[in-house]
C-alpha cells in the first residue's frame, strides 16, 4: 500500500519538475545563429546581465586576404585587426523585465555600438533589436542545434 504522503510527494515532485524544465528551456544561454545564418553567437550569463560572442562564422576567412576575418569596420584601427571569432557583441546587457535585457549590441557590419534590447521569445527564439534614438531594427535569432 502506498502511503498518501508518498503520493502527494510523487505529484509535487512532478511539479517541480516540470516548472525546472520550463525554467530551463527559457534559459538564454546557449550558441544562436543569427538571422541571416551568417554567424553563431554564443549566449552566457554574465553576473546578472548577457554577454555575447562570435563563435563561428559561414565566411571565417576574408576573401580578399585570404586570412581569418576580422573586425576591419571598426573605425579605431588597432580594433579593426581583431578576428571576428571571438568578438564580444553584447556591453552591459543587464536585464530589463521577464526575459529580457537592455545595454549595447556592437553591429560588426559598420564597427558602431548601438542601444540594444535582447528578448528570449521563446525556447529557440531570442529577438535581439538594435536602436539609434528612436529608430530601431531588429531581427530573430534561432537556437543553433
Amino acid at each position: 500500500m502506498i502511503c498518501r504522503a508518498a503520493v502527494i510527494g510523487m505529484v509535487f515532485a512532478g511539479l517541480f519538475s516540470a516548472e525546472a524544465a520550463q525554467a530551463q528551456a527559457l534559459e538564454p544561454s546557449g550558441v544562436w545563429l543569427t538571422q541571416a545564418g551568417d554567424a553563431k553567437v554564443r549566449v552566457s550569463k554574465c553576473g546578472e546581465g548577457l554577454c555575447g560572442v562570435i563563435v563561428w562564422l559561414r565566411e571565417p576567412v576574408d576573401s580578399t586576404t585570404g586570412k581569418p576575418a576580422t573586425d576591419s569596420k571598426n573605425p579605431n584601427p588597432s580594433l579593426a585587426k581583431r578576428p571576428m571569432i571571438g568578438l564580444p557583441l553584447f556591453s552591459g546587457m543587464e536585464p530589463s523585465g521577464p526575459n529580457r535585457w537592455a545595454g549595447q549590441i556592437y553591429n560588426a557590419d559598420d564597427g558602431n555600438m548601438y542601444a540594444s534590447h535582447v528578448s528570449l521569445t521563446g525556447p529557440d527564439s531570442l529577438s535581439v533589436e538594435g536602436c539609434v534614438g528612436a529608430l530601431c531594427g531588429g531581427e530573430t535569432w534561432t537556437r543553433a542545434r
